[in-house]
C-alpha cells in the first residue's frame, strides 16, 4: 500500500490540484460572500477528468484553505470572508487598529494549520470509532448543541449580559422568518416570495459586519484620506509569529480548540460556525487576561481560526465512514467521492485503502502549505492598511454588495446586506453586541428544527425521552456549566468588590 501511495504522489496532477486547491481557497474566502462551498461546487464538473487523489485533494485544499483566506479580510478590514470568520472579526481588527495587523495574520495563519493538521490526523487515525457518534447523534442532540452555542452569548454581551441576551433573542426570532422546516408553515414573510427561505445568514452577516464598520470609519470626513493606521496612530510592525517563549501560552489554546473543533465537525450540521465560536467562548472563559477579548486579544484569535479549521477534517470523519456529511461542505465533496467511484464505507479504508489513504495524506499536506502561502502573502495583503479610506472604503463596499449579490443572484439579498448594515451601525451606537444577534441568526434554524421533531419524537414523554439519552446528558451538563460559570464569577466578583 505504501508503495501504491507514493506513486500517486508522484504525478504531477496532485500536486497541481494541491497548489490549486490552497492558492483558490484562500483567494475566495478572502471575498466577502464567496464561500469554499462556492468554489467546490464550481470546480466538480471539473473532476471528471482527473485522477482521484488529484481531484479529492484539490476539492478538500480549497474546504480547509478558504476557511482561513476568510480570517484576512476578517482581521484587516473587519469583513468575514466566510460565515466561520465572524468571531475573528471580533479580535482580529481591533489588532490591526493597533498596529499589529501582520502578527494577526501571521498568527492566523498558524493557528489555522495547527487545527486543519489535528483534524487531518483524527481523520487519519480514529475516525471509524469517532464515526460511530454520529449514528447516535439525532434531532434532541442537535437541539442541545445549538443551545450549549447560544451560552457563548454571555461572552459577547460586553459590559451588559441584558443587552447581549436582547440582542441574542433577536436574532433567534429573525430565524423564525420564512417557511418553517417541519410544517411548511410561512412565517413572517408579509406576502413576499422573497423571505420564504428565511434572512440569509451571509447577506446579514456581510451587513453588520462590513457595511456597518464602513460607515463608522466613514463618520469623520476630515480623516478621510487618512488610512486605518494614521487614524489610529500606529505603524504596521514587524512581527508576524509568537516568538518561541510565547508559544506554551497559545499551546493549551490550540490543543483545547482543535479539538472542540473536531468533535463539533462530527456531529452532522455544526458546521464551522459553531466551533469557532465554542472555541472563542472556551478560551476567554479559562483566559488569565479576560480583559483582553473584544479589545484585541491573540489569545481569542488563535482559538477561533484552530477551531473552525478543525471542524474541517472532523467534518470529514462521518462522511468518508458512514456517508453522512457534517457540513454543506462535506457534502459537496461527497458528490465528488462517488464521481470518483468512491463510495463511503468499510470498502474505502480496505479494498480502496491507498486512494483513500493518499487523499487524506493531500488534506494533511494541504494544512501545511496553506500556512507557507499565509505567510509568504501576510506582508503584503497587509498593506491594505496602508490605503486612505477614501479610496479603501467604497473598494470594500463594493466587494461587500457584489458578495452579497453572487450568492443567489438576487438584489433581494443587496437590499438585505444595506439593511443589516444600518442596524448594525444603530447597534454600534447603543453599545449593542452585533455578534449576539448573528449568533442568534444562525443557531436559530438547528435550534427550532431539533426542537420541534424531538417533541415528535418523544410522543408526549420530552423529559424522559431526552434523559435516557446519554449524549444529551452531556450537553445539558456542559450547558449549565457554561452558564454558571459566568454567575459563579460575577457573585464571586460582587463579593470582594463588597
Amino acid at each position: 500500500m505504501i508503495q501504491e501511495i507514493i506513486s500517486n504522489f508522484c504525478s504531477i496532477q496532485v500536486w497541481i490540484g494541491l497548489a490549486v486547491g490552497v492558492i483558490g481557497g484562500m483567494v475566495v474566502g478572502a471575498m466577502p460572500g464567496l464561500s469554499g462551498g462556492m468554489a467546490i461546487a464550481l470546480l466538480l464538473p471539473v473532476t471528471y477528468s482527473m485522477e482521484p487523489v488529484a481531484a479529492l485533494v484539490m476539492l478538500m485544499a480549497i474546504y480547509t484553505s478558504a476557511m482561513t483566506g476568510g480570517s484576512i479580510s476578517a482581521i484587516l478590514l473587519h469583513t468575514p470572508g466566510t460565515p466561520a470568520n465572524a468571531a475573528t472579526a471580533i479580535e482580529g481588527y481591533p489588532l490591526t487598529k493597533q498596529g499589529r495587523g501582520l502578527e494577526a495574520v501571521g498568527m492566523s495563519m498558524l493557528s489555522s494549520g495547527i487545527g486543519g493538521l489535528s483534524s487531518a490526523i483524527a481523520l487519519l487515525v480514529i475516525a471509524p470509532p469517532l464515526a460511530m457518534v454520529s449514528l447516535k447523534f439525532s434531532e434532541p442532540e442537535s437541539f442541545l448543541i445549538s443551545i450549549f452555542g447560544l451560552t457563548v452569548i454571555g461572552s459577547l454581551s460586553g459590559n451588559s449580559i441584558l443587552k447581549g441576551l436582547l440582542m441574542g433573542l433577536v436574532g433567534l426570532f429573525l430565524a423564525t422568518v420564512g417557511m418553517d422546516a417541519v410544517t411548511g408553515t410561512l412565517r413572517y414573510t408579509f406576502g413576499s416570495d422573497r423571505l420564504m427561505n428565511g434572512i440569509q445568514m451571509v447577506p446579514a452577516l456581510i451587513g453588520l459586519f462590513t457595511i456597518a464598520q464602513v460607515m463608522s470609519n466613514c463618520e469623520d470626513y476630515r480623516n478621510a484620506n487618512k488610512s486605518i493606521l494614521e487614524q489610529s496612530n500606529v505603524t504596521l510592525g514587524k512581527k508576524m509569529l509568537p516568538t518561541l517563549k510565547e508559544l506554551p501560552h497559545y499551546a493549551w489554546t490550540w490543543i483545547v480548540s482543535s479539538v472542540i473543533g473536531i468533535v463539533v465537525g462530527i456531529l452532522p450540521g455544526a458546521g464551522g460556525n459553531i466551533g469557532s465560536w465554542i472555541s472563542y467562548d472556551q478560551a476567554k472563559k479559562h483566559s488569565k487576561h479576560k480583559e483582553e477579548f473584544g479589545n484585541g486579544s491573540m489569545e481569542g484569535l488563535a482559538a477561533c481560526e484552530s477551531g473552525n479549521n478543525a471542524v474541517t477534517g472532523g467534518s470529514m470523519i462521518p462522511l468518508m465512514t458512514l456517508s453522512i456529511p457534517g457540513s454543506p461542505n462535506a457534502a459537496i465533496i461527497l458528490g465528488g467521492l462517488l464521481i470518483q467511484g468512491l463510495v463511503p464505507g468499510a470498502r474505502l479504508f480496505t479494498t480502496q485503502a491507498p486512494t483513500t489513504y493518499s487523499i487524506l495524506i493531500g488534506f494533511a499536506l494541504s494544512n501545511i502549505l496553506m500556512v507557507f502561502v499565509g505567510l509568504a502573502i501576510a506582508r503584503y495583503v497587509v498593506n491594505v492598511t496602508k490605503i486612505p479610506n477614501s479610496i479603501l472604503m467604497p473598494v470594500v463596499v463594493s466587494l461587500a454588495l457584489i458578495g452579497a449579490y453572487a450568492i443567489n443572484a438576487s438584489m433581494f439579498d443587496v437590499f438585505i446586506t444595506i439593511f443589516f448594515g444600518l442596524l448594525g451601525y444603530l447597534m454600534n451606537k447603543f453599545d449593542l453586541s452585533s455578534a449576539a444577534l448573528i449568533l442568534g441568526l444562525i443557531l436559530g434554524g438547528t435550534a427550532e428544527r431539533g426542537l420541534t421533531l424531538s417533541l415528535v419524537m418523544a410522543k408526549g414523554n420530552v423529559l424522559g425521552y431526552y434523559l435516557g439519552r446519554p449524549i444529551c446528558l452531556v450537553l445539558m451538563a456542559l450547558i449549565v456549566l457554561s452558564i454558571a460559570g459566568p454567575l459563579v464569577s460575577l457573585i464571586r466578583g460582587k463579593g470582594k468588590s463588597g
